[in-house]
């Protein structure tokens, strides 16, 4: 079997599709007698549902029906219901309101959708939309964590007191109150992670149509079979045979697309209620509105030092905005995702960590890339950086002083994560070379000629994968003309999986990457997870490996019946078996025509021995015009440790994407809502500003792949939210290097013109 590691890197085998306008996206699809749904959305944040009036919507032209969730509950559908895993702060457990796919009696957020209309076309069930009266009574409501928690503020649901969904704590509290009484130096800040649109590129669409007494389901999500088990379990109630989902292209997913959502299995209901194709598909502006939004946290952390520059714990108090309806993701990553890497890089030996779940009447928050990692990161990178100039010290030099040292590893943190491997001096060492971190002094004083400020920041990350599930699948089917097709777990979403994973078992059987085909997306071939929390690569790819040993090992059996020799006489290479010391031999695709199916087939689920962390270190410099507040990214370095690459162009693509959109957070990205109404005030690319090309410097990305992880047999360790973990801190930490000196000591995301011309300005009073 070849070498992993090897061969030259192969094209992208996904671009020739996508860049001909020939990809396979849920919305492309049509079929004969087709219907439409559209859904009428609440107007309101906070409301009783007093009458809804839908017999003028049933007349119009073209409309097929008109659903409640009334017509829902008498069909027998299931909520989007959320166990309560997370106890309140006092020990009792909150009352979760069943989550519904259409509102029933209230409606807690702008947006959530109440009525569905299905018409023979798009058109006709948006000018029926029109027709739906409904009757409101608007109730108080609350956006914000901190009014929230006010006494006496507007309840979300009644059977959540104080607006609370969940609690977790971490650590020992009595002992990190004596590391701080007997610190040297204390360091604090107050931090607000704002909340984000997900903006993927293609907005969510779902094509599900009835075929055979099965419901056939056509979604672009990032876990197939996750959402046919939800779909058969909890929604429709039906056998996992009757319904199979199917994923096509997706066009970006970033934690948006993880499973399904209520709106979206309206139309799969309709589908199966009228037995015809029902499409759905969210416009821009209900992606704004109604989808899972990111982050929404504020955060109180604290940091205690010796005198020499030693951590002496650390210390957090964290609310998390979950919106008006728990997900899963939205309470599991503040509460248990986030903390893992809360002590970073750094051999901490004391936290004190409390989180809070707060409901607000906002749309739902769920996974967004970095999914809690880059708010535990950011607060201890910004924690960093003043600290050190807090006390006159060079940034890296106190991170020197207080990384884990490859020789700790296996390492365990106060948090009781498990480091398998990692060199965190040597990436921050690389980085700062690569940076040209002694040449600063120079830019800098060449920006001040011109009247600017110049600063420059500096980060060191760790970042947590797998999403706590260690198996996934990769089933192999050789056809008789000598194909091989893996039948893969994992789901491609942009990413390129299908180039790593063609490239790696090109390598790994020797044979040409056009002979290999990658599938993926149909829940009646392959179950597995599906892709999220940055585990496509090392545990998709540790199955790919496995799969491809298993194939080799059957294929010898099956070679040696075939060519009446000893199994332990034939060997293998380069899509051909042989006899040792003959040139007698059989290939693949012969070998596979002979089997009574005309196929060699293996099932394969692969489970590696656990977590892998991803790290690194990113060093940014800006300038700043301080008479308008523009921020300009002059110069963005990083050096990752990703374990082994399994293609690299593929891995610094991922990299860039991360570091386009952890800077989009830094500088421009913000999900507004009015604070007395509950208005979306962004509610459109009008009001929300994302990044663009212009955003950015060309980045100097390296890697080094000294340091495979031990925790798999490829020695990756994922890539996908790395580059979103490392950049948000390094930007904040360079506009706070440019502000310091004028006295700004903490300014809030995004760093918009507005918000740092007004900090330089209330230095100036």
């Amino acid at each position: 079997m070849a070498v992993f590691g090897k061969a030259q890197y192969i094209k992208r085998v996904e671009d020739d599709r996508l860049l001909t306008g020939t990809g396979g996206f849920t919305d492309n699809l049509s079929r004969p007698n087709q219907a439409h749904v559209v859904l009428v959305r609440s107007p309101h944040a906070h409301a009783k549902i007093l009458k809804i009036d839908t017999s003028a919507a049933k007349k119009a032209p073209g409309v097929v029906a008109v659903y409640t969730w009334a017509d829902m509950e008498k069909e027998g559908v299931g909520n989007f219901a959320f166990p309560t895993m997370f106890p309140a702060a006092d020990g009792s457990k909150p009352e979760m309101t069943p989550r519904r796919s259409l509102a029933h009696e209230v409606v807690r957020y702008v947006g959530e959708a109440v009525v569905a209309i299905v018409a023979d076309t798009r058109e006709q069930a948006q000018d029926a939309v029109e027709l739906v009266d409904i009757e409101y009574e608007q109730l108080p409501s609350v956006t914000e964590i901190e009014d929230a928690l006010k006494p006496g503020a507007p309840q979300v649901w009644q059977g959540a007191p104080g607006n609370i969904a969940g609690y977790n704590k971490f650590g020992d509290h009595a002992k990190a109150e004596e590391a701080f009484k007997s610190a040297a130096h204390v360091v604090s800040l107050d931090i607000v992670h704002q909340r984000l649109i997900v903006n993927a590129m293609e907005p969510r669409a779902v094509m599900a149509e009835w075929e055979n007494d099965r419901l056939i389901v056509h979604i672009g999500s990032q876990n197939p079979s996750v959402t046919r088990d939800t779909l058969c379990d909890v929604i429709l109630k039906m056998p996992k045979d009757k319904v199979r989902v199917v994923v096509r292209d997706i066009g970006g997913g970033f934690g948006m697309k993880v499973g399904i959502q209520p709106d979206e299995a309206v139309a799969v209901w309709a589908a199966k209620v009228l037995k015809r194709p029902v499409r759905w598909r969210a416009e821009r502006g209900e992606e704004f509105a109604a989808t899972t939004a990111g982050r929404d946290q504020f955060h109180k952390a604290s940091m205690a030092f010796d005198k020499d520059g030693r951590i002496l714990g650390l210390r957090m108090e964290a609310f998390a905005n979950i919106g008006a309806y728990p997900s899963r993701g939205g309470v599991v990553i503040p509460l248990f995702v986030g903390p893992k890497v809360t002590t970073g890089t750094y051999d901490i030996p004391l936290v004190d960590l409390k989180i809070t779940c707060v409901i607000t009447n906002t749309a739902t928050i769920g996974a967004y890339r970095g999914a809690g990692r880059p708010e535990c990161i950011l607060n201890l990178e910004r924690l960093m950086d003043t600290a050190a100039r807090q006390m006159g010290m060079d940034p890296a030099e106190l991170r020197r002083r207080n990384f884990v040292k490859p020789s700790q590893m296996p390492y365990t943190t106060a948090m009781g994560e498990k480091y398998d491997s990692g060199d965190f001096n040597l990436f921050l060492t690389k980085t700062l070379e690569a940076a040209d971190w002694d040449g600063f002094a120079a830019r800098k004083a060449e920006a001040e000629k011109r009247g600017k400020l110049y600063g420059r920041g500096l980060a060191s990350y760790v970042e947590w994968t797998s999403a706590n599930v260690m198996n996934e699948m990769a089933h192999y089917e050789v056809k008789e003309d000598g194909k091989v097709v893996i039948w893969m777990g994992t789901q491609g979403m942009g990413q390129g999986l299908q180039t790593s994973f063609t490239q790696l078992a090109s390598e790994l059987l020797g044979i040409d990457p056009s002979q290999i085909e990658i599938a993926m997306g149909d829940s009646d071939r392959v179950g597995g997870v599906g892709s999220m929390g940055s585990r496509s690569a090392y545990i998709g790819g540790s199955a790919v490996l496995s799969g491809s040993e298993k194939l080799v090992d059957k294929g010898k059996e099956l070679a040696a019946d075939a060519l009446e020799a000893a199994t332990a006489d034939i060997v293998y290479s380069a899509g051909r078996f042989t006899i040792t010391g003959t040139d007698r031999g059989i290939g693949l695709g012969e070998l596979a025509a002979k089997q009574p199916d005309k196929r060699i087939f293996i099932e394969n689920v692969n489970t590696v021995d656990g977590i892998a962390w991803p790290n690194g270190a990113h060093v940014g410099e800006v300038e700043i015009d301080p008479e308008t507040g523009m921020v300009e990214l002059k110069r963005y370095t990083t050096v990752d440790d990703v374990g082994k690459p399994l293609h690299r162009p593929i891995v610094f693509g991922q990299i860039h994407g991360g570091c386009a959109q952890g800077i989009g957070q830094a500088l421009l990205e913000e999900n507004v809502y009015d604070r007395e109404s509950g208005q979306l005030m962004t509610g459109s690319f009008m009001d929300y500003a994302m990044p663009r090309a212009e955003t950015f410097p060309t980045f100097n990305n390296q890697l080094d792949d000294t340091v495979p992880a031990k925790s798999n047999p490829i020695g990756a360790k994922g890539v996908g939210e790395s580059g979103t973990v490392g950049s948000t801190p390094t930007v904040m930490n360079a506009i706070m290097d440019a502000l310091w000196p004028l006295g700004v000591r903490n300014i809030q995301m995004p760093a918009t013109p507005q918000r740092v011309w007004q900090a330089i300005q209330s230095t100036r009073k």
